[in-house]
């Protein structure tokens, strides 16, 4: 525990001492926010499927420094040392989902300027979501990041999968008014669970609390196993 919480804290140094990617991470966000929601007059709908945004583009990005630090030669450092695979990725995603967490309890401050205004439980339980959604995603990108020497092909990749992840997942527009094909998809999509999570707690709106919060708990556990395993097998690279 003491090398993933190295490697955790190791993750967040690094972050912070990069302005512009601090910067960037809420910016472009806050920007889609506002210019969709205005557009379309439902600041308040889009908000919990921002918050969800920022994390999930924050924790998978986290997870290019894995491919920086195998390049660079420090992965393999850490790898030789006598601390087991599970614990390397373990701080590897503590400190991508610190990352995203913090970006992502930033934003939800402004709840408040869209007439979402939660008591003191419902936001502990929203940022306990929020948590929950981070670690899970981190695991995902981690698992990936194993497979990759190139971060230009990673982020091709990502971009290819992230984004209609997040576009189905009920963060932009209800289930209810899609096609039944598209539907099919957002139901099996496990971050629909994730936004659903954090909408329920901050607004009481969306399916069933239960449900989402027992596939986003499967979804994180089952990730963080395929990124364990990929460290293992020391898989070659795409």
């Amino acid at each position: 525990m003491i090398a993933a919480f190295s490697l955790a804290r190791r993750e967040l140094l690094r972050f912070f001492r990069q302005r512009s990617r601090v910067i960037g991470a809420l910016a472009t966000p806050l920007v889609f926010w506002l210019l969709i929601g205005s557009g379309f007059n439902y600041l308040g709908y889009l908000f919990p499927g921002t918050l969800v945004q920022i994390v999930l583009f924050a924790s998978i990005f986290s997870t290019i420094s894995l491919i920086q630090d195998r390049n660079d030669g420090f992965l393999q450092g850490v790898l030789v040392a006598p601390v087991p695979r599970a614990m390397v990725v373990l701080g590897k995603v503590l400190g991508g989902m610190g990352i995203a967490l913090i970006q992502g309890l930033v934003f939800l401050c402004l709840a408040p300027t869209v007439g979402i205004r939660p008591g003191a439980l419902q936001l502990l339980q929203a940022a306990g979501a929020l948590a929950l959604v981070s670690f899970a995603l981190t695991s995902l990108g981690v698992s990936l990041a194993w497979r990759f020497t190139s971060v230009q092909g990673f982020h091709g990749v990502m971009n290819l999968l992230l984004m209609p992840m997040w576009l189905l997942s009920g963060a932009v527009f209800k289930p209810e008014g899609a096609a039944p094909w598209i539907r099919g998809v957002m139901a099996f999509n496990p971050l629909t669970y994730g936004v659903n999570l954090v909408r329920g707690f901050l607004t009481g709106e969306g399916m069933s609390i239960p449900l989402s919060l027992a596939v986003t708990a499967v979804f994180g556990i089952a990730m963080f196993a395929l990124a364990s395993v990929s460290a293992r097998a020391r898989m070659e690279p795409a």
